[in-house]
């Protein structure tokens, strides 16, 4: 079920979304690589032998500098691509041979190079959000593409939400459906989620 409708996110949504689209670029870049650095150094990210990340898009923290250093590590990085209401995962090895443009222009894996795999191989994902609580909670886009996959994920999978510190709130609306992550990661916070 997609949360578009939830007035209280769909406000909060707007809001974070312009705090992130008026972050200056050089901020953008600056902050994305300390992000990259810090999760490529996190125990659980170094230590994954199956890593799901994704493609940034608009004004999105840009992972991509994580994904080389995990490709080079000899770490399986895959990334996903929308089918229908559904997010399906393929692995990669090359960034810039094996990704097209696909839905809303973000790039996916390619049609002809994607092997689908099952979500339920991963050891970590990068979640990528609008925005980010203490507590985990995690607001996305509406659509609840990413809340589906995450729903397939192994038990112990550990889930790391990235984002800007702009995008970090007091508290994210949730309803049944939402997955908490267990990390959030911003350019100056590492926030380990405590399980209730």
């Amino acid at each position: 079920m997609a949360d578009g409708a939830s007035p209280g996110k769909a406000a909060l949504r707007r809001t974070l979304l312009n705090a992130r689209a008026q972050l200056p670029p050089a901020s953008r870049v600056a902050g994305a690589g300390v992000v990259c650095r810090t999760l490529a150094d996190l125990p659980p990210v170094a230590s994954a032998q199956s890593v799901l990340g994704y493609a940034a898009f608009g004004s999105e923290l840009v992972i991509d500098a994580l994904l080389e250093t995990l490709l080079a590590r000899g770490t399986a990085v895959h990334l996903p691509w929308v089918d229908g209401d559904q997010l399906q995962v393929a692995r990669v090895a090359d960034l810039a041979k094996d990704l097209t443009p696909g839905w809303r222009g973000v790039r996916e894996p390619a049609t002809d190079r994607r092997r689908p795999v099952a979500a339920a191989i991963m050891d970590v994902v990068v979640a990528p959000g609008v925005g980010f609580d203490r507590n985990g909670r995690r607001l996305g886009y509406g659509g609840g593409h990413f809340d589906r996959l995450l729903a397939r994920l192994r038990p112990g999978a550990v889930v790391v939400g990235v984002a800007f510190d702009e995008q970090m709130v007091d508290m994210v609306p949730t309803e049944a459906h939402d997955r908490t992550v267990d990390l959030v990661v911003t350019p100056t916070l590492v926030t380990h989620v405590a399980k209730r």
